[in-house]
């Protein structure tokens, strides 16, 4: 008798307590397994033990469909560029808005303080105090790592000011408004693509322009494109990143803020993989534009930013803490005096 009373007291022990399934994550990576975002993601497994998860990896080389098993529930978790993940939180997919990162100084735009601001950004919203506007329904951001400025790559150095944009043929995300929006402001004709096939029809000539950060210069093969007429023009549209969204109903309470915090600390790692990029980069393969017009295309920027945000592709907060601190590291900047997305 007593025998049985201790298995059956084993076997509720056992009901009361089953083990913790492994959640899924969804790695984009346009390398698949071998790529930077994924080893970062493998260092981030070991840390996310630590927060209550236990996390299984698997590598898409095809963003749609990684972002698609999330939606379906076939992932816990998405790592992804933040064209697809502001569809989970609006206000961390604003920082990629166009041109929202951009300080300008001396007639340029100052790249390292440009990153100082994506650096901010990412700091406040890794705080406790942030994760009201990092939670959007049952999505919470857990964590957002930089992935370098988007240059416009481009078939002919010919195409050198927003006046020649007028006409030509720009790769655009159909799951990204902004891009057809700000491409049909310039005069330009959006011609459909996805992450996966933008580099292609670069390169095969199906579209005239592209924007793309320095990561996918090599392994696109972008360089085939841009050929012995073409260059990349070194002025940022915009500073690209990528995002960790969680379905929060998978994971421990306060698993999202930590894992941001984790990833904030990872901003440097980040920066090193944007570096080694640019630097893997011919210096041939670049074009500097005139210091007015460099002036000039952040104004542009602004004004598609303020009217983008107005039709509903960026969130208005994410743009007005930007402002902020794009202000708080340039004061002199003219754009400091005004009212605009605040």
């Amino acid at each position: 008798m007593k025998a049985i009373t201790a298995g059956f007291g084993l076997a509720l022990m056992a009901s009361a307590s089953p083990a913790l399934a492994k959640q899924k994550v969804c790695v984009f990576d346009i390398l698949g397994a071998g790529g930077d975002v994924f080893n970062l993601s493998k260092d981030y497994v070991l840390a996310a033990k630590g927060f209550g998860a236990d996390l299984e990896l698997e590598a898409f080389t095809d963003e749609k469909i990684a972002s698609e098993n999330f939606k379906t529930g076939q992932c816990d978790m998405l790592v992804a560029t933040s064209f697809r993940t502001r569809a989970y939180n609006s206000v961390a997919g604003s920082i990629d808005a166009l041109g929202a990162a951009s300080v300008v100084k001396d007639g340029k735009v100052d790249m390292p303080l440009s990153y100082e601001v994506v650096k901010r950004t990412i700091q406040l919203f890794a705080t406790e105090k942030a994760d009201a506007l990092m939670t959007q329904g049952n999505y919470q951001v857990a964590g957002i790592i930089p992935f370098g400025a988007a240059y416009l790559y481009v078939k002919s150095r010919d195409i050198n000011s927003v006046e020649k944009l007028a006409g030509k043929k720009i790769a655009s995300f159909d799951y990204d408004s902004a891009q057809k929006e700000m491409i049909s402001k310039v005069g330009a004709s959006p011609v459909s693509a996805d992450i996966s096939n933008f580099g292609a029809k670069f390169n095969n000539g199906s579209v005239d322009i592209i924007a793309a950060p320095a990561a996918a210069y090599k392994p696109l093969e972008l360089y085939k494109g841009l050929g012995s007429a073409g260059a990349i023009v070194r002025f940022p549209v915009a500073v690209l990143t990528y995002q960790v969204i969680v379905n929060k109903s998978k994971f421990p309470e306060g698993f999202a803020q930590k894992s941001r915090e984790y990833w904030f600390k990872k901003f440097s790692a980040g920066m090193q993989i944007i570096t080694n990029a640019e630097k893997g980069i011919p210096n041939s393969a670049w074009m500097d534009i005139p210091a007015a017009d460099s002036v000039k295309y952040t104004i542009l920027l602004r004004e598609s930013r303020v009217a983008l945000a107005k039709s509903g592709s960026y969130d208005p907060k994410a743009l007005n803490i930007m402002k902020q601190i794009r202000c708080s590291v340039n004061r002199a900047d003219s754009e400091c005096a005004t009212k605009t997305e605040l």
